[in-house]
């Protein structure tokens, strides 16, 4: 029994030399999550500085100007990073920090679902609320619309905005700044292999 079990761990241990593949699908999953966070806001810096800077119904941070274009290169560049596995551990540091700051200035006041279900753990007062209100949305758009067209595309859901993406990206990146890259399928790897021997 022992006999077997080892080699059922050495079978398994085998699959290491694909390690390489969890960095990278990390990485391009958070491509065009940041590339879009990053570009939308360069897009109308005016607009994310006002919301970064506004207390009344923006972010009501300091230095908004600073703090938005900080934000918005970091995000676009650090896509950009991402995509070519390049100083993929010194970017996961500043896209952590953005993340922080989107969980505890945005999103931290409605609780951890970004869905309102409230079937799922830590459903709060808001999320049980949006059930009833999703329920008479969805009674309205059945008597006065079409509503097969309308859920063609996917079904109406209440977005409730909460930490849960942020939290999720933060973690993939955190995941990223103590692995990096990975192998072969990153320009840090073959950076490090050049100038390690050169050394």
């Amino acid at each position: 029994m022992l006999t077997f079990l080892n080699r059922a761990q050495d079978a398994l241990d085998a699959t290491r030399r694909l390690d390489f593949l969890g960095p990278l699908l990390l990485r391009l999953y958070l491509v065009p999550i940041f590339w879009m966070a990053g570009t939308h806001k360069l897009a109308d810096m005016d607009a994310t500085i006002a919301w970064f800077g506004n207390p009344d119904w923006g972010l009501g941070l300091p230095f908004p100007t600073l703090l938005a274009w900080l934000a918005a290169l970091t995000e676009t560049g650090g896509a950009v990073l991402l995509l070519f596995g390049l100083a993929v551990r010194w970017i996961s540091v500043p896209l952590m920090v953005t993340m922080l700051v989107a969980m505890f200035s945005v999103h931290w006041e409605f609780g951890w679902q970004a869905i309102a279900d409230p079937s799922a753990p830590f459903a709060n007062e808001r999320v049980m609320a949006a059930a009833e209100k999703l329920d008479r949305a969805r009674a309205i758009l059945k008597e006065h619309g079409n509503y097969d067209w309308l859920t063609a595309s996917g079904r109406f859901v209440v977005l409730n905005n909460g930490i849960e993406f942020a939290a999720t990206y933060f973690i993939m990146l955190l995941s990223l700044f103590f692995t990096g890259a990975g192998r072969w399928a990153s320009l840090d790897h073959w950076l490090a292999a050049r100038f390690r021997q050169a050394d």
